[in-house]
């Protein structure tokens, strides 16, 4: 069974940063893709970056690309997600997801929510403007 814990969140300035972490359980943490959705309130859940198996490839959405940075260290098992430069339109929970397949070739970057089967119970960023 694996289970996701986010951490991290909370109330920033804007032009502030905060760093998200995301704890994982389970086997063959570097063996998935990982990534991170962010949902504010009334909008659909919306992808924000994710990062390979083997965190040689990582993708941004273009609302986050050059603020936002992911990472992960597969000995501890934990995803983190650095943001820079914040802005209100950022206020969200973010969650962080397990990719559903083996990445294989340890180059995958998933960014529909569908290829994704676990997620964590989110944290709340704000962001005051």
């Amino acid at each position: 069974q694996v289970q996701l814990v986010e951490s991290g969140g909370g109330l920033v300035q804007a032009g502030g940063s905060l760093r998200l972490s995301c704890a994982a359980s389970g086997r063959f943490f570097s063996s998935y893709a990982m990534g991170w959705f962010r949902q504010a309130p009334g909008k659909e859940r919306e992808f924000v970056a994710a990062i390979a198996g083997s965190a040689l490839r990582t993708y941004y959405a273009d609302s986050v690309k050059g603020r936002f940075t992911i990472s992960r260290d597969n000995a501890k098992k934990t995803v983190y997600l650095q943001m820079n430069s914040l802005k209100p339109e950022d206020t969200a929970v973010y969650y962080c997801a397990r990719a559903r397949t083996y990445d294989t070739d340890m180059d995958s970057t998933p960014r529909l929510s569908g290829e994704y089967d676990y997620w964590g119970q989110g944290t709340q960023v704000t962001v005051s403007s």
